[in-house]
Order: structure tokens, then sequence, then C-alpha cells
């Protein structure tokens, strides 16, 4: 039987190396096509490059095992770069980016899961990723699949939504040690929180760290940086408005 481990090893060899500090970045202006894409696209896109480079547990030729990682985009408007990272990773043919958006495409402006393969949930409404993600960890731990970690991006104004505060309380009382949430600060929530967005969840029982969301090395040590039996948590700072 060959195993998740096996298949992503080989399939990690046999890829050429992209050249660049960011290689998603000519697929990303493929997407964009003369259109403006404003700083909610860009801030998401060193984070999403380095978990679909480094951290992520899921391929193409895996994305339907049971022991793959799973990856959720709460900030489903940011979506541009997440298209271009799949198109890169080879989860969706890069020709798809030529029309998203269009009335044909499969690449909406939100992802959908039934129509973009790679992709875990449809997200519309801001606020609903982070619910879900605890939800995909719990299943997971109730199916008995330990290996398997859970990942949902999330922008700083999300955080103004009720529902997630519910869902940080559980997840830290649940002891959901197979769930990261990665939160791109970018200053745009309305309140914002008293020291910063990592206590409003270490404070619920969570381990956090907070990096420079451009940092490639910083952000791979802080994803990898979860322990025992806490879920965690990485603050991507970036300037407010700021573009690569």
């Amino acid at each position: 039987m060959t195993t998740l481990a096996t298949t992503t090893a080989r399939i990690a060899e046999a890829a050429a190396p992209l050249d660049g500090r960011l290689p998603v970045a000519p697929l990303l202006e493929r997407v964009r096509a003369g259109r403006e894409f404003g700083p909610n696209v860009y801030s998401t896109v060193d984070v999403l490059w380095v978990l679909y480079d480094r951290i992520l547990r899921v391929t193409p030729a895996t994305a339907d095992h049971p022991d793959r990682d799973r990856f959720l985009l709460s900030k489903g408007h940011a979506v541009a770069g997440y298209y271009a990272v799949l198109a890169a990773k080879g989860f969706v043919p890069p020709d798809w980016l030529d029309d998203q958006g269009g009335p044909e495409s499969r690449l909406g402006d939100h992802p959908d899961r039934t129509l973009v393969p790679g992709v875990e949930i449809g997200s519309g409404s801001l606020g609903h990723g982070l619910g879900l993600a605890v939800g995909s960890a719990l299943g997971l731990r109730a199916q008995g699949l330990i290996e398997p970690r859970v990942y949902v991006l999330l922008g700083d104004a999300e955080l103004d939504e009720g529902s997630n505060h519910e869902a940080i309380a559980y997840a830290g009382a649940a002891g959901l040690g197979n769930l990261t949430a990665i939160v791109v600060d970018n200053s745009s929530a309305t309140h914002g929180w008293p020291g910063g967005v990592a206590n409003r969840f270490t404070v619920n029982g969570w381990t956090a760290a907070t990096v420079d969301g451009r940092d490639h090395a910083a952000l791979h040590t802080a994803l990898t940086g979860h322990h025992g039996h806490r879920p965690h948590l990485v603050v991507a700072v970036v300037e407010s408005g700021e573009q690569p």
C-alpha cells in the first residue's frame, strides 16, 4: 500500500525547483491580468507559499488521502494568491488562471471546493473558517487520524466576528493540538486587542508565535512550532497597505 509520506516524497523529488524569492509571482500576475489587487491579496501570498512549499503534507496525488493535511482559506476574498499557489503546485492547470472570475471559470472570486481541486472549503462570509477548522480537527481526532494537521488562514479583521471567539475558546478547552491558525495582521481590525492578536488566543490555552509575515524562514519556524496538546497560532504581521 502506498502511504501518503511515500507519495509526497516521490513527487517532491521529481519536482523541478522554482527560482526566486517568491516563485509564484509570475502566476499571480497571470491571475491579475491588468486588474488591481489590494493589500488583502498581497498580504497573504508569502504565508500561502511557505505553507504549500514547505509545510503542508498534501499534493495533487494525495488531495483525497485521509492522512493529508488540510488547509482552509477563511480569508476567501484573498483567493487570487491561493489560486496562483495551487497552480504552481500542480493542483490546477495554469491555463485556468487566465479566466479567473470569468462566466465559465471554475476559479470564482471565492474558492469553491466542488469546482477547484485541492480546495477544502467554499468560503464567502468572513468569520466562518476558524469554526470550520475546529470542526475538521475534532473530526480527525474522532476518526483516530492523529497525523493530519488542520491549518486555517484568517485576516485580523475576521476576529471582529463573534463566532471566532467561541471557536478560539472551544479549541483551547478541547486541546485540539492538531490545529494551527494563521492570522495575517495588517492592522485592519476595527478594535484590536490589548497586547496584540496573540493574547486573544493564549488566554484560551493556545500556544502562539508572532513573526514578520514576509520572512519565510521565520514563518517556517513558527508554523512548525506547535507542540503537545494545545492548538497553535501564528500571527503574520505585515504593514497596513503593504504590497510585495
